[in-house]
Order: C-alpha cells, then structure tokens, then sequence
C-alpha cells in the first residue's frame, strides 16, 4: 500500500508518507477515485527538494471519513502522464504545478496558467497573451465582461463565444488578485500575523478560513482544543453561513429585477453581522477565531441577545421567501436556468453546494466531521437538478438548518475553563491536512514544517478552485442576458482562488 490513511486535522510524520515512483503514484491514484463517487481529490501540490519537486496527493474517501496521502519525487524535466488525460477532476491541479515548477504533463489537454503566480516558472507567460479558446466563423462573435466590473466584485474576465445571444462557450480567466498568500504564510512568523492572513484569503469567508488555519496549527502544536473553543467556531461558521446566503438570495432577486427580494433580504444580512459586531467587535467576525483560545467567549447574555435576533429574523425570513417561491416570474428564471449536470460535477470534482445541487453529496460536516458537528447530526440539504432553482434552494435550506442548529448550540452555552493550556512549538519534520465546510464549500489546509519546526509549505484551496469549472459548463445553450444570475447563484470567489 503506497499510501497512508489519516484522519481530519491529522498531524504525520513526514518520513511516513509512502513514496513510490512516478508510474505507481500515478496508476493508484487514478486507481483510488476512479468509480468511486464518494472520493475526490481534496489537494495535489508540489514543493521544490533540492532539484527535485516531490508532489503530493490527498484523497478523500467521504464514507470512510478518511485522507488517503501519497508522494513521490520527479525532475523538472521530466515529461510525465496526466491524471487529467484520464480524469478531468485533476486539470486545475495540474495546471497548478506546471505553472509554478515547469512540469510537463504531456497529455494533458491545455496546460494554461491558473494565477500567474509571482514565482511561476515561465515569466514570459502573461494574463495580455493568456491563450483563450477560439472558433473562426463568419456566424459566431465574441463578448468580452471584465476584468473590470461594475459593483463591488472582483476582477476576472469572461469570454463569451456566442451565436446570436445562445451562449455557446465560456472561458473564465482569473489571476488578477493574485497576493502571494501561501509565501506570507512562510515569511511572516508570528501567530497572529498568520491568523490575520487566514482571515484574509477570502473576505467572505473569515470564520471558515480562519478556522482551517486554526485547527491546522493546533494539530502541529499537539493543542486539544476546550469546548468553549469548538463551540465558538462551530457558531459562527453558522452565522456567516446565513449572511452570505441571504445576502446571496439578494443578489439573485436582484440579477431577475425583482426589487422586493432584494431590498428585503439584502436588509436581512445587516442583524446577523451586527451580531458577530457584538460578539467580537467586528461584522465580518476578524480577530473572532484564533489558535489555542477562545478570542471573545459566548455568554449566556450573548445567546439571549441572539436568540432575540433570530426570532425576528426568521418570522421576516420566512415570509420573504414565501413570497419568492410562490412567484411565477421569479421561479420562471430559475427554473430550467444555468443547469449543471450530476456527470459533469462529479467529473470536474465539484464540492460543496455546488456538488449537492446535483445530488452529488460532498459536505465536510459529515464526511470528515470538525468543531461540533458530529453532535448536531447534520444531514446535507441535496438537490438533483443542478439549475438556478436548485441553489437558490439550497440558500434557504441551509438558512433554516442553520437557525435549528444555532438555536441548539445556544440553548447551552458551555463553561470556560480556568485557563488554557500554552500552544507548544509546532512539531518538526511534519505534515497537515485541515478540512473545513464553509458556506461555500470545502476548504482545505496543508502545513508542512522542517527540521526545525518552522513552516516550510502552506497550501490552500478554497472551494472555488474545484468549482469555477462548473459556471462555464452552467452557461452553456443559455442566452447571454442569464448570465449575471448564474454567476451571482454560485457566487464563487476570485480572490479566494487567486490567492
């Protein structure tokens, strides 16, 4: 067995991540998810070794609640099959590592750039002569969005290839914001500077990245975290979920002109962020998650002030979204709009929500449980038909699952404890995979120290690296004028993926 089985927040050895040669990692790698529905891919990277590069797979087995790690070194010159040639799940990875070492997968359909990181291999590759996919013909045209948008997002560009208004082709580039996040990891040595940088990868997304780094560090410190610390996290993951997926919904009412939904449920996200204010002094929860302690404690006066926000919140919710599901024009856009196949998700390695709208069920809270979660015996909210409909669905499901699980995490607040234990130094010589559901989807973590215990490598991947994928193919045979309601019902993120 060329692989070694961990657990979630699981810290090894280096030294015991099998290695095998090139021809082995390839064939049971491809081996492990091939025709399982219930593996994917959760992380494949690489990181230099003298002239070497030895890379790094991760599969998760989702019924297992296991990672299956394995490694093995090559040269940069040498010229190595594709994972992708034979499963399409892997391209962006592959990309990944071409674009930052310089290997060549040599069947791989389209080594194109992923970030144009500041350190990738080849300099003279550029975003002006990025290598877009063309069709010569005197019938079809080009549309070109971004990478300047109107609003408040964030730069990536959109070409179109379209016959008439029938969308035909959609090639999304990104790499705009790209910041170097996983070098300042390394440069930046203080704990709170990298909590910071956590927190900072994806600005929606404080409280699931910021918890991936901190069950990361733990795990390499040898830290057990308190009750108190656990239930905190596992609360306010909760809270951004039903921020951002409200604040969504507004921004789907908004993308099909109907003004009551938006204002209603754009109004809606202000008593739950204003919360997260009270609690931690901040509405985007920064500086509430950190490593090794409870920041800002949850008291029993915080979740009777909580519980006085929610009650209003879901009597104004509920009506709201009764009156958007009950509305012929609205669901008349959703319905039928920016389908994604089950095939096509499973074949693109699509997670978090956008797996479970086409009943394709991949959710960290039950396939590699953290925090609380195996006390709240969640149950994912699946889908099946991968359209508009489906994730506007799924926003309002979770809302409510989220409220249920709140109110039971609130109704007993738990103790704080007389002190907590010191973080020790992270262990030497080692290696660590932290898993977390944010509202978007999977987040993943890898830490790697040397002998000295410092961090050599820090990998991360937000969900929108698996997913982007999954907006071009959404598109597909739609008219143009459905484009900016796909797009707002995923909501992926750039910077999240630009890094």
């Amino acid at each position: 067995m060329n692989y070694i089985s961990i657990k979630n927040n699981q810290t090894i050895q280096l030294s015991e991540i099998p290695e095998s040669n090139y021809e082995a990692f390839y064939d049971m790698n491809l081996d492990l998810v091939r025709g399982h529905t219930e593996r994917h891919c959760v992380n494949y990277f690489g990181y230099k070794v003298g002239n070497n590069i030895k890379l790094i797979c991760c599969i998760a087995d989702d019924s297992t609640h296991i990672i299956m790690v394995s490694t093995c070194l090559v040269h940069k010159a040498h010229a190595l099959e594709s994972f992708t040639a034979q499963l399409l799940c892997f391209e962006k990875f592959e990309r990944e590592i071409h674009e930052n070492f310089g290997i060549n997968f040599i069947d791989h359909p389209w080594l194109k750039p992923v970030r144009y990181a500041f350190n990738r291999d080849n300099m003279s590759q550029t975003k002006e002569n990025y290598p877009f996919f063309s069709i010569d013909s005197e019938e079809l045209h080009e549309v070109g969005v971004g990478p300047i948008h109107a609003g408040i997002i964030e730069p990536g560009h959109f070409r179109f290839i379209c016959n008439g208004e029938q969308i035909l082709h959609l090639e999304i580039q990104l790499g705009y914001q790209h910041r170097g996040m996983e070098q300042l990891f390394i440069e930046k040595k203080k704990l709170l500077q990298r909590a910071t940088l956590a927190e900072d990868i994806a600005g929606d997304t404080v409280v699931g990245h910021g918890t991936t780094f901190a069950h990361a560090w733990e795990s390499l410190c040898g830290f057990e975290a308190t009750r108190d610390i656990e239930f905190a996290r596992t609360l306010a993951m909760e809270l951004e979920r039903i921020a951002i997926h409200v604040s969504d919904l507004s921004g789907a009412c908004t993308d099909i002109a109907y003004q009551l939904g938006s204002s209603v449920f754009g109004r809606l996200r202000t008593p739950i962020i204003n919360f997260m204010q009270e609690w931690g002094g901040n509405r985007l929860a920064k500086g509430l998650i950190r490593p090794g302690r409870n920041q800002f404690p949850f008291t029993p006066a915080l979740a009777e002030r909580l519980t006085q926000i929610l009650d209003i919140f879901e009597r104004e919710f509920r009506e709201m979204v009764e009156k958007l599901f009950s509305l012929p024009s609205a669901l008349s856009r959703f319905e039928r709009t920016g389908v994604v196949s089950n095939a096509d998700a499973l074949s693109i390695g699509a997670v978090g929500m956008t797996a479970r709208m086409t009943n394709l069920n991949r959710d960290i809270r039950t396939s590699h449980p953290f925090s609380l979660y195996s006390e709240l015996n969640h149950i994912p909210v699946l889908k099946r038909h991968g359209d508009v409909y489906s994730r506007v669905q799924i926003r309002r499901e979770e809302i409510e699952q989220s409220m249920r699980y709140i109110r039971k995490l609130i109704s007993e607040v738990p103790a704080l404890p007389a002190k907590y234990e010191t973080l020790n130094a992270p262990k030497a010589d080692s290696f660590c995979l932290s898993l977390v559901e944010g509202w978007r989807g999977e987040i993943c973590h890898c830490a790697l120290t040397d002998k000295k215990g410092e961090l050599m490598l820090y990998k991360i991947k937000d969900p929108s690296f698996h997913n982007w994928l999954a907006l071009a193919l959404a598109v597909r045979n739609n008219e143009i004028s459905d484009f900016p309601i796909c797009n707002k019902s995923f909501n992926f993120s750039y910077s999240g993926h630009d890094l």
